[in-house]
């Protein structure tokens, strides 16, 4: 039988073979050349760490090539000093829960991003964070991330992909008249998709095909493949069911 569809995340969707049931797409950091620090996150470093400043920056600036890159190992073992010697740094903790996320820390990740929105009042990790403690089964915090974003609305790619993550936790429970219906209420076709809206469109043909609705979910994942033919394995799945 054919695991459900990962219901996440921001980035690029990304197969993980040794990923659990329900998460095989993780977060994709944007493909860059030599990293170099934002004077914003340059400042912050070297404001934080004082003499060792320029030190804890390159380092911090490897881990982020190293993330950049798909080598999401190295960024966690690079950035375990770093955060150590900078845990009131946002960016640190932004991007060493990224890379526990990536390589399935989920706890370890959790704690990380809490740390974020904790230094930073922002819900732009809020997708991940929720994603993480959908894999520790702790529904209740999926759900008070979920409000939190919906009164904040950080941005319309950003609350889709937290809808994704909340039909996920509610198919995981065994709601799935209640997934089914928080995408269904926005899954409307647009002329000119953009990728939040193709990944909602995937997780919702998903959704429709473990319900048994097999006409609904070609539908949809044909709609997928009209608009970006190369996403994920659209292509596999429209063609099974024919």
């Amino acid at each position: 039988m054919r695991p459900p569809a990962p219901l996440r995340v921001v980035g690029t969707p990304k197969p993980r073979k040794d990923a659990p049931k329900g998460k095989r797409y993780v977060a994709e950091a944007p493909r860059r050349r030599k990293s170099k620090p934002t004077p914003d996150v340059e400042r912050e470093v070297l404001r934080l760490a004082g003499r060792r400043g320029p030190y804890l920056l390159g380092q911090l600036m490897e881990a982020a090539e190293a993330f950049a890159n798909d080598r999401d190992r190295d960024a966690v073992r690079i950035l375990r000093p770093v955060r150590d010697a900078l845990p009131d740094s946002a960016t640190v903790r932004e991007l060493t829960g990224l890379a526990q996320y990536r390589v399935g820390n989920y706890r370890a990740a959790s704690k990380e991003l809490e740390a974020f929105v904790e230094i930073t009042d922002a819900a732009d990790q809020h997708p991940v964070l929720m994603d993480c403690y959908r894999a520790q089964k702790r529904w209740k915090r999926v759900d008070e991330l979920w409000d939190e974003l919906g009164v904040s609305s950080p941005s319309a790619e950003i609350v889709t992909e937290g809808r994704i993550v909340l039909a996920g936790s509610l198919a995981d429970r065994g709601r799935l008249d209640d997934a089914l219906e928080i995408l269904r209420r926005k899954s409307k076709s647009v002329a000119r998709p953009r990728e939040h809206h193709l990944r909602m469109w995937f997780a919702l043909a998903d959704l429709e095909e473990r319900a048994g609705n097999v006409s609904t979910a070609r539908d949809l994942f044909d709609r997928v493949r009209r608009a970006d033919p190369d996403f994920t394995d659209v292509a596999v799945r429209v063609a099974a069911l024919r």
